[in-house]
Order: structure tokens, then C-alpha cells, then sequence
């Protein structure tokens, strides 16, 4: 697979996204929000390495990283810390956001 800018636009807004839950550990541990990004961190490479299961449903792959990633917006929408404050957790969950919804639009303009 030849990578392209919006392939280089997904796997810079995955790890974007990865590392910000991830990096959430020291303040709350292992909780789902921090175990979210070893969840993108799997389906990036489901997307991208030359694994022939994955390749043969690259499709589905698709699906499942858009349909995870809007997802934790959701969720975030319902259940998150909305009281930003610069430097704190409720930040990172702003921050998180942002790198989805500009993960979003990469996958949406890959679209198989």
C-alpha cells in the first residue's frame, strides 16, 4: 500500500488521539478512558499493516475505527468532564476531541 496524505492525515489523528488517553494513566489509572487508546493504537494497525485478514476486510476495518471513534465522542458528549480548565484531564477530553473529529474527516476522505 502506497501511503498518501490523508493515510499520513489517519495515522497522525490515531496516534494523536492514542496518546492522549494514554497519556490520562498517571491521573486515572486503568480506567476505560486511558485503555481507549490501546484501542486505537489496534485498529490503526488493523487498518495499515500488511496483514492479509485485515486487508481482506479493510472495509469492515473502516467501519470500525469511524464507528470507535464516534463513538468515544459520544460517550464523551454524555458522560465526559466538560469543565475545561488548561493543563487538567477535563483539557485532554477537548483536546481528544478535536484529533477525532480531525480523524474523522481523514477516514471519511479514504472511504473505501
Amino acid at each position: 500500500m502506497k501511503l498518501t496524505g490523508k493515510h499520513y492525515g489517519v495515522i497522525l489523528g490515531t496516534l494523536a488521539t492514542a496518546f492522549l488517553h494514554l497519556s490520562l494513566f498517571p491521573q486515572i489509572g486503568f480506567d476505560p478512558i486511558f485503555l481507549n487508546g490501546f484501542g486505537y493504537l489496534g485498529l490503526l494497525g488493523a487498518y495499515f499493516l500488511p496483514l492479509p485478514f485485515f486487508q481482506q476486510r479493510h472495509k469492515l476495518v473502516w467501519w470500525t475505527l469511524a464507528g470507535y471513534t464516534a463513538l468515544t465522542i459520544v460517550l464523551w458528549i454524555i458522560m465526559g468532564d466538560k469543565n475545561f480548565a488548561a493543563g487538567t484531564s477535563s483539557a485532554v477530553g477537548y483536546y481528544a476531541k478535536a484529533a477525532e473529529v480531525i480523524l474523522l474527516a481523514f477516514l471519511w476522505s479514504d472511504k473505501p
